[in-house]
């Protein structure tokens, strides 16, 4: 870059007039440093396994509140595990935006049933599709005869 003699001067006469006026006082503050808290120091950690795929990923959850009645936790943190010997700690891009998965205003808080035929959902307390699976498979006949939960027999094709 080239610095022209009238581009010099100004240069100059900017550092001198700087330094002159902090000789004389007008010297800005000291800049302070602060130390922020550190975002996870008030969290729970709780380990978990990603529900994406059938590879089987450690997750470190983090959350916020103490789950008692009043304060419900809410996860603010997802990370890999590094002790966990499938992933060691990495992510796949599907894990990494697990977060957004977990916060989402559209996913589903509760179970839906929507009876064979119907064309509605129905909104299920929270154990009743455990409790109608496992009514099913302890049956003699191994859950053939349960049209609530499986409406279709051996002889129907799948597709």
């Amino acid at each position: 870059m080239q610095v022209t003699r009238r581009q010099f001067f100004r240069i100059c006469a900017v550092g001198v007039g700087s330094s002159s006026l902090a000789a004389l006082g007008f010297a800005p503050g000291e800049a302070l440093a602060e130390v922020r808290a550190f975002k996870l120091a008030r969290t729970t950690e709780t380990r978990n396994t990603c529900p994406y795929c059938s590879v089987g990923c450690g997750l470190l959850m983090y959350s916020l509140g103490d789950n008692a009645g009043n304060t419900p936790g809410k996860i603010i943190h997802i990370e890999g595990d590094p002790d966990h010997p499938v992933n060691r700690g990495t992510l796949c891009p599907k894990g990494a935006g697990l977060l957004d998965f977990v916060n989402s205003p559209h996913r589903l808080q509760y179970p839906q049933y929507r009876a064979p035929g119907s064309k509605e959902w129905t909104r299920k307390p929270g154990n009743t599709g455990i409790r109608q699976s496992g009514a099913c498979l302890t049956r003699p006949d191994g859950g053939k005869s349960c049209p609530d939960v499986w409406p279709r027999s051996d002889d129907q094709p799948l597709g």
